[in-house]
């Protein structure tokens, strides 16, 4: 697991730790991590706070040049919300650490010229069903089900 990864994988644990949903997320640009985030769904009492929507957030604003040479790192695959959040803002590169457990509008995403990277990290997939296993009504709720 490289260091982004790593860097969005323990915000899924922070996310966890929290009695929140694990899912974590980074945003690096020129090498740098700029912002980092995970799900505050549960602990917000938010309707919209995605590991990667939290990310953004923490990341401020920026502007269109950074945008543009960013890459974002997420555990999970992105949901419609945050693949829209990412297209909006025309990141060009997203990096997941799995899509076994969930996955998001993958296709669409790279159809808008996104490049999408799939680490099918164990890690990441052995997180994610061992929270889905434990909490399946929270991960209902999450996912809209």
């Amino acid at each position: 697991m490289d260091e982004f990864m790593r860097a969005a994988f323990e915000e899924a644990w922070a996310g966890w730790d929290e009695g929140g949903i694990p899912i974590g997320s980074v945003l690096v640009i020129d090498g740098r991590i700029v912002g980092r985030g995970h799900n505050r769904r549960v602990q917000q009492r938010s309707a919209i706070l995605h590991a990667e929507m939290d990310c953004l957030e923490n990341a401020g604003r920026l502007t269109a040049a950074d945008y543009s040479r960013a890459t974002l790192y997420s555990t999970l695959s992105p949901c419609d919300m945050c693949s829209g959040t990412a297209l909006l803002y025309k990141i060009p590169r997203i990096v997941i650490g799995e899509n076994q457990t969930f996955q998001g509008p993958e296709d669409y995403v790279r159809s808008r010229g996104v490049d999408l990277v799939i680490l099918d990290n164990e890690d990441c997939i052995r997180l994610m069903r061992e929270f889905i296993a434990a909490r399946p009504a929270l991960w209902n709720e999450d996912i809209g089900v």
